[in-house]
């Protein structure tokens, strides 16, 4: 495969599919691909980065079975428990992500969904963010009816993040309290109520790379428009607690076939940064062009004034 010819013929229009042969992206020489994911990347994205930062609005006691997460009630992580934060002190954490020039905030609740009470809490919230803070809002809240997303967008929110986590084959093998046509069809609703869409998912949970390959096409299928990509960080009392950790290379030949599969998407470099040397700064090379930052994030590296030097001095602009 000549991997500086694919990449132009996609910049000029071409966009692969699911009844391709793709396996090539697994043994292709990765600094050619890397290249050619970055070349695709700034052809048809430009040098602008995308910072987004997050905030856990609800912690811990999850109803759902998801292997790899600290929050769920069916393991003993010794996570912080908390119900719906005060809207004051998220109100107040988003004012200082937007004075640093973080361009979009979310709160994040653990929970299947977000209702009653709490998703009043949410959307009160939501609304004086909207008031009193220069920045872009997303919401995280599982998988919620069209009553909720709509209350959502009438409060400010205007992309909505739910990660389809891995391929359709592998998801069963990492949750089975809901689906992954739970998820799409969220997906689709959030999409039919009017948000952008954030979804993306974990790498490092036993999945092969075919499925690593089919997480990418089904998320192009779905046209999202921001893409996060996380390499699994095992947690103590997890079923994931002993898993191994990927290698650089393993997290930036991802990085770069996502780009090529989804040449316009912001993708979006989340948990797992720390595994990369500067905390990802060759994956910046390899296609993404975003990134998950704040000061009180231990998976990346970086704080925010750290993420924006590095990047500046790449010669992105934010």
């Amino acid at each position: 495969m000549e991997i500086k010819k694919l990449a132009q013929e996609i910049i000029e229009g071409r966009r692969l599919k699911r009844n391709e042969d793709l396996s090539f992206f697994s043994f292709v020489d990765l600094n050619e691909l890397c290249e050619g994911a970055d070349f695709i990347r700034k052809s048809l994205c430009g040098d602008d980065i995308n910072l987004c930062s997050i905030i856990n609005g609800r912690s811990g006691k999850c109803s759902e079975n998801c292997k790899f997460c600290a929050q769920s009630s069916h393991h003993q992580t010794g996570v912080e428990e908390y119900d719906f934060l005060d809207s004051e002190k998220i109100v107040d954490d988003c004012k200082k992500h937007a004075v640093k020039g973080v361009h979009r905030y979310s709160i994040v609740t653990a929970g299947r969904e977000l209702k009653g009470n709490d998703l009043k809490k949410a959307c009160d919230t939501y609304k004086k963010m909207n008031d009193e803070c220069n920045i872009d809002l997303c919401a995280s809240h599982g998988l919620l009816s069209e009553e909720a997303f709509i209350a959502l967008k009438e409060s400010g929110v205007s992309m909505y993040h739910a990660n389809i986590e891995t391929s359709k084959r592998n998801f069963p093998n990492i949750c089975t309290t809901h689906t992954y046509e739970d998820k799409i069809n969220s997906i689709k609703l959030a999409q039919q109520t009017g948000f952008k869409v954030c979804s993306g998912g974990i790498i490092g949970m036993g999945e092969t790379f075919e499925d690593r390959l089919d997480m990418a096409l089904s998320l192009s299928e779905l046209k999202i428009e921001s893409i996060p990509i996380n390499a699994l960080m095992p947690i103590k009392g997890t079923a994931y607690e002993n898993a191994k950790h990927l290698t650089e290379n393993e997290i930036l030949r991802t990085v770069a076939l996502f780009r090529f599969i989804n040449p316009t998407a912001r993708i979006r470099l989340a948990a797992g940064r720390s595994l990369m040397v500067d905390s990802g700064r060759k994956a910046f090379r390899s296609g993404a062009n975003a990134t998950i930052t704040g000061d009180l994030l231990t998976t990346s590296g970086n704080n925010i004034d750290q993420d924006k030097e590095m990047l500046i001095g790449m010669g992105f602009s934010i």
